[in-house]
């Protein structure tokens, strides 16, 4: 992961909530609040990498500020922290985790770090996924003799392997939510490309 800390919106229509969650992850994060889901439309953008999101606000709802993110495409990972009791609703709704109120500093810290996790895999997969591309590509259009002497190629082959270790390394730590998580997104591109 970057050196930098990840920025993280935190949403809530309580703004003694929002503040609460704020103070107890500035430490290890870039953190902004929204106490409306029209001031979190407001802010979001392409450098947010994680949004805590409440579900139940006045005027935009978590649920519709939810849609807005996928609707616009943004990368950011979502976890909805509510009071809501989960219904059979949230099996369509893409959100990456689901956390009940009352929410403990570890649970947040939790959440946010596996939300980080899973995105650097999927990022990191698609890069392998267009590393074998090319080097497919290259070993059906090449001859064996031209590509055992390219350094280019065998560069490429110790970068795939080197991101397999990585990606190995990162699943060997997963759980069910982890790969829900990845997998999700992974589903929603390859429909996107189908369509």
């Amino acid at each position: 992961m970057s050196s930098e800390p990840a920025n993280v919106l935190v949403v809530d229509d309580e703004p003694d909530v929002a503040d609460a969650y704020a103070a107890q992850l500035e430490d290890e994060y870039s953190v902004s609040t929204a106490y409306s889901g029209q001031e979190a439309l407001d802010q979001l953008d392409d450098s947010v990498e994680v949004v805590l999101l409440d579900r139940r606000m006045p005027g935009i709802s978590g649920d519709e500020v939810l849609e807005h993110i996928r609707d616009r495409g943004l990368d950011c990972r979502v976890a909805m922290v509510t009071a809501v009791d989960p219904d059979f609703d949230i099996i369509d709704m893409p959100f990456d985790d689901y956390v009940i109120k009352p929410v403990s500093r570890d649970d947040l810290f939790q959440t946010i770090e596996r939300l980080l996790t899973t995105s650097e895999y999927e990022s990191k997969l698609r890069k392998y996924y267009s590393l074998t591309a090319k080097h497919a590509t290259l070993m059906a259009n090449k001859p064996e003799s031209e590509l055992a002497e390219s350094e280019e190629f065998s560069g490429l082959e110790d970068q795939m392997s080197d991101l397999r270790d990585a990606l190995d390394e990162t699943v060997a730590g997963f759980d069910d939510e982890d790969f829900v998580a990845v997998f999700r997104d992974i589903g929603e591109d390859v429909n996107t490309v189908e369509e």
